[in-house]
């Protein structure tokens, strides 16, 4: 009985993690002190504005860049010494694709099968169709790179990184240049990613694509992890407040502040703060009080606003946030 409790309560597996992660360029720290955890199975969202060292996390994670400090490890493997153990396991889109801009997206990608190590000459024909359909670039196939838009060398990076099945999936800014309709299909392809039990890795400053597609997030900020665990238990870890639905706004606002319930007027009733109560206490006291309720719900903190938050909310000269709330 002791083991299975044991077992209950036992962390998580982790596909990747880094300890005391540090890169100095020169004078330039780029990552400082970055412990991440990216459990098996997750969709985790690395969240910050340009700068706050997300990419450069990512390039020491799979053992493109060897970090002045610190301890990587990705799929049970030290980096970048593990490299030829782990990466056949992993597919990445890092920093936009690099393709040869004459030959054709399927030409491309035929270079590209032909040195996947898990792929035998004759499966070569069938990996790179099933790639290609997969990102909706079939149609497009035969035209050269070099007249693709962002958004189609997007998709083609998408798709080499799909070639054959992979334990995790690494993708740095993947809708970068799609219109909606292919923002929507990136979503799709990360959902079935997750459904598969791929562990996903997805780095954005797009805050609603990383509340539409992930399970956890880790939130960057001058190179250094401010945040990271699960994307509702963080959305929920802000000031906890009720919406109560009711026509006697004014009244359900008097009864709370009389029994010491801090609140405030919605248009559509009260927000009642449950830092000095529980939910029950405060539906009582309205009840109690005569008042009418026609609905409650717990108020959710937005991502926006806990990014905000985590980063001061720090602003372009233009007063703009670096983080783009778009993207839906």
């Amino acid at each position: 009985m002791a083991a299975s409790g044991e077992a209950a309560t036992a962390a998580p597996a982790l596909a990747a993690r880094t300890r005391g992660l540090r890169k100095v360029y020169r004078s330039t720290v780029a990552v400082e002190q970055v412990d991440l955890a990216v459990p098996e199975g997750a969709v985790l969202g690395m969240l910050g504005p340009n700068g706050s060292g997300k990419t450069t996390t990512i390039r020491m994670l799979l053992g493109l860049v060897r970090p002045t400090e610190g301890e990587v490890e990705l799929l049970g493997q030290p980096m970048p010494e593990g490299a030829g153990r782990a990466l056949p396991d992993v597919g990445a889109l890092v920093e936009g694709p690099g393709f040869h801009p004459f030959l054709s997206g399927r030409e491309n990608l035929y270079r590209m099968a032909s040195a996947e190590p898990r792929l035998s000459a004759s499966q070569v024909p069938g990996a790179v169709s099933d790639a290609l359909e997969r990102v909706g670039l079939a149609g497009a196939a035969h035209r050269r790179y070099r007249g693709y838009s962002l958004g189609m060398k997007q998709r083609l990076g998408l798709a080499a990184a799909l070639l054959v099945p992979r334990r995790m999936v690494v993708l740095d800014e993947p809708t970068n240049g799609l219109d909606p309709a292919g923002t929507r299909e990136i979503r799709k392809i990360i959902a079935e990613l997750h459904a598969e039990g791929v562990t996903v890795l997805v780095s954005s400053h797009l805050l609603a694509e990383v509340e539409a597609t992930c399970t956890h997030v880790a939130v960057l900020h001058d190179g250094t992890v401010v945040a990271q665990g699960e994307l509702d238990e963080l959305l929920e870890s802000g000031s906890p407040g009720l919406l109560v639905s009711t026509p006697h706004g004014d009244r359900a606002l008097e009864s709370l502040r009389e029994n010491r319930i801090p609140g405030k007027l919605t248009p559509d009733g009260v927000r009642a703060d449950l830092t000095a109560a529980t939910a029950p206490q405060v539906v009582a006291t309205l009840v109690h009080a005569g008042v009418a309720v026609h609905e409650v719900r717990r108020e959710r903190t937005g991502l926006e606003d806990l990014f905000a938050r985590l980063t001061q909310h720090e602003t372009t000269p233009d007063g703009l946030s670096e983080v783009d709330e778009g993207g839906k």
